[in-house]
């Protein structure tokens, strides 16, 4: 299981998952930018990956597609802002493919991977957004279990490679 690290975001509109993941760096980093494997983690259970799409590069584009457990589907377009391989990775939804504005921009989120001791990962993912409103929409839709329920998942995924 992860280990939680207490990191405070840097303003109102912040919010933070930071922990120690328990798999090398390069495998936590290849969940982010692997599709197969990608949809392995990223929804919380009983949710669901059925399709990701990454041109993991900076200007590259993503669709990540969630699906409830009624079937319903979710498609998340997105840009990536700057990719530094193995390190960092941050993207935002203020833009769908080929830089085309969203409707509604919601977060950007800019993740880092760090190595920690021998074979374990600091992870840091924060999550900013627009306005004081959207964190809070966000926190509301369980963002802290919801992306504390996946880390795990990713642990799990990074672990067995």
């Amino acid at each position: 299981m992860t280990t939680k690290l207490d990191i405070a975001p840097a303003n109102d509109r912040e919010m933070v998952l930071a922990r120690i993941i328990d798999a090398p760096r390069e495998n936590v980093y290849r969940c982010w930018t692997e599709p197969k494997l990608l949809t392995q983690w990223f929804a919380p259970k009983p949710w669901t990956t059925p399709r990701a799409e990454l041109d993991v590069r900076t200007g590259g584009s993503s669709l990540i597609v969630m699906a409830g457990p009624d079937g319903n589907e979710f498609p998340n377009p997105g840009v990536f802002l700057d990719v530094i391989p193995g390190k960092k990775i941050v993207f935002t939804d203020a833009y769908t493919q080929a830089w085309q504005p969203s409707e509604k921009p919601f977060m950007t989120g800019v993740l880092t991977f760090e190595d920690e001791g021998e074979g374990k990962t600091r992870y840091i993912a924060r999550v900013r957004h627009w306005s004081v409103a959207d964190r809070e929409q966000h926190e509301k839709m369980g963002f802290h279990e919801g992306w504390g329920q996946c880390t795990d998942q990713l642990e799990a995924v990074a672990k067995a490679l």
